[in-house]
């Protein structure tokens, strides 16, 4: 069946369309199977230029008597199925399908890894594509490079800890770009077009970068940077990196080292914004991003409102009840 074994039949038309001078393309076509199937099939089967179906037949018998079979019990063919289908969902995200295939087998081997030339073998490819996936991942420090300790050759392997170097190398970029559309954010103006957009990618790469860099809270700079932001409430007007230091009973250097992760990692105060508010003072408000402009606008009805409904509590709470008759 297509995309099955080859069955001597199967064979036995190859050779009789290889005598009539049809190409590897054509038999393909004609086999539904792929040019590269027919051209691997004659390469390893041919003696003296002749390809002989039956031999060929017997040999392949051979090989599926020979198939190796997983620590699982899995069979050769059933691991190669799955290569195959988990390395077109990485390919899917972008990586090269060849480069995804190397990763899916280094992924699926033993603890000491795969050489080069069992690669090579597993994935039936050449050397060259081989060796320049292996240059990829290793760029992308997914893949690590260790000797052979039964010979000269080197083995590749997927450490056990792959998955937090290559989330903690992306947690950096993450927060760096947040910070950077925060910026643009402010310059266009959150009421833009652009202003939104940035400010919506800011905050989804500042949330994103502090979920991946782990529990912000728990760390040192960022208990500062939280406490620093207490303060500033707290304190209802700007002050100077001296001022705080003495409110809170630090040096300055830790009240500097705070004031620079808020600016750094802006998703450490969500939803408030740390600004400079001149002369050397800083001060927080609410992100001009967490509100619509009729949002705010709606807030500010309410704050205008506000000192007459004070008056009018206060003028309750002193004024006489009135008088009862008994």
């Amino acid at each position: 069946m297509p995309g099955g074994r080859l069955t001597l039949d199967d064979r036995r038309h190859i050779a009789g369309w290889l005598a009539d001078g049809l190409g590897y393309a054509e038999i393909g076509r004609r086999l539904g199977r792929p040019t590269s199937t027919v051209s691997r099939e004659v390469a390893r089967n041919s003696t003296s230029g002749e390809y002989r179906p039956a031999r060929a037949q017997e040999a392949a018998g051979q090989r599926a008597r020979r198939c190796r079979r997983r620590p699982g019990g899995e069979p050769a063919e059933v691991v190669r199925g799955f290569v195959d289908g988990f390395a077109a969902l990485l390919a899917a995200t972008g990586l090269p399908r060849m480069t995804a295939r190397v990763f899916t087998c280094l992924l699926t081997a033993e603890a000491g890894g795969l050489t080069s030339a069992e690669l090579v073998r597993l994935l039936q490819v050449s050397p060259a594509s081989v060796s320049k996936s292996i240059g990829a991942l290793e760029a992308m420090e997914l893949v690590a490079r260790r000797p052979d300790p039964g010979g000269r050759r080197e083995r590749y392997r997927v450490d056990d800890d792959v998955w937090l170097r290559a989330w903690q190398a992306d947690t950096g970029a993450h927060g760096r770009l947040a910070a950077a559309a925060h910026q643009g954010s402010e310059l266009f103006g959150p009421d833009t077009t652009a202003g939104a957009r940035l400010a919506r990618m800011g905050q989804f790469f500042g949330q994103l970068s502090e979920q991946m860099g782990g529990s912000t809270v728990a760390e040192a700079a960022g208990h500062d940077a939280l406490t620093v932001v207490a303060a500033l409430v707290h304190a209802r007007r700007p002050l100077t990196v001296a001022e705080l230091a003495t409110a809170l009973g630090w040096s300055e250097d830790r009240a500097a080292a705070g004031l620079d992760a808020l600016r750094h990692r802006p998703a450490l105060a969500d939803p408030l914004a740390l600004h400079d508010a001149g002369t050397g003072t800083v001060t927080v408000t609410a992100r001009p991003d967490r509100l619509s402009p009729a949002q705010r606008e709606g807030i500010n009805r309410f704050r205008a409102d506000f000192p007459a409904a004070v008056a009018t509590v206060e003028g309750c709470r002193t004024s006489s009840p009135p008088a009862t008759s008994t």
